[in-house]
């Protein structure tokens, strides 16, 4: 299977974002498959919402490189990794800017681009970027729509409740066509619903030790992606699937490990990668995890 890590994007490696050319390059040379950055903007003092449901945001949050800039960086450093997004907060962006950045993107890889959708869990960062949360699926959703236009070939038009697009030549384009495959997360209902109407792909998550068995986390949300694939007429099997694994601080390498194996072998997930935000704040310690988790799990 396909196994990947988080680029070094927040908290202390933040504040070196001159080592994520080197960690791209070195995580490659590893044999890492992909390479991933998340989107974060802010972490509120006081929460209205914590992350993971709870009432904190974790302190690493408190220092985020912009995503397009680490996948810039990572894109110029490699030459087959992939690169992912799990996930950008579609609903903070104009959709056509969004299209410009992940085509210069997918181009300077050469089209090596996984784009990762969601709508965040912070109200205080729709707050900061003047966009009403509750708005958030139906700009998600139509997000979509422009994007397919801004990647389609011709004329480029959208008229929409948030967005309008005139007529317009738009001749950059993703290198892969017809466009990038478009992954999608979330666990609502109409999270998973969306994902078996409008994505390629779908991103589930687990967190290592104590987390949901991979049951709870990867089975039973894709079969009501698959499910809601069949009402839309779509092949339920032909959407993909990347695992992400948040380990605890205190998670050991065997047990990461023994998740991306079971993964594999136990409930069908070909790609996953490891997000090592908590495990490590330096680019050598973070380079010595991934690189011990490759050897766990390919046996070397």
């Amino acid at each position: 299977m396909k196994l990947g890590f988080s680029l070094p994007q927040f908290g202390a490696a933040a504040h070196r974002p001159q080592d994520i050319a080197r960690f791209s390059r070195q995580a490659e040379e590893m044999g890492a498959d992909s390479l991933w950055v998340g989107d974060r903007l802010l972490a509120a003092v006081d929460p209205l919402v914590g992350y993971g449901g709870g009432d904190t945001v974790p302190r690493q949050f408190r220092a985020a490189l912009d995503p397009f800039t680490v996948l810039t960086a990572a894109a110029d450093a490699t030459e087959s990794a992939l690169l992912g997004t799990n996930v950008i907060n579609a609903p903070w962006y104009p959709p056509a800017l969004l299209a410009r950045s992940f085509a210069g993107i997918d181009l300077l890889s050469g089209g090596r681009l996984l784009p990762g959708l969601g709508t965040g869990w912070s109200p205080e960062e729709y707050e900061a970027v003047g966009v009403p949360m509750a708005e958030r699926g139906r700009r998600l959703d139509e997000t979509l729509d422009v994007l397919d236009a801004f990647w389609s070939d011709g004329t480029v038009a959208h008229s929409g409740p948030h967005w309008t697009v005139a007529p317009s030549h738009v001749e950059v384009k993703p290198a892969q066509r017809p466009r990038p495959p478009i992954y999608l997360g979330g666990f609502a209902p109409a999270a998973l619903e969306r994902v078996g109407r409008r994505a390629d792909g779908f991103l589930p998550i687990t967190t290592v030790p104590g987390g949901p068995d991979l049951g709870r986390a990867v089975d039973r949300p894709l079969a009501a992606v698959r499910e809601a694939a069949e009402r839309h007429g779509r092949d339920p099997n032909a959407l993909d699937v990347v695992l992400r694994i948040n380990p605890d601080p205190e998670a050991r390498v065997e047990d990461i490990a023994t998740t991306v194996l079971e993964a594999g072998r136990e409930h069908g997930v070909g790609h996953a990668f490891v997000d090592l935000m908590y495990l490590a704040e330096d680019v050598d310690r973070t380079l010595d995890l991934a690189e011990r988790i490759l050897e766990k799990v390919r046996g070397r």
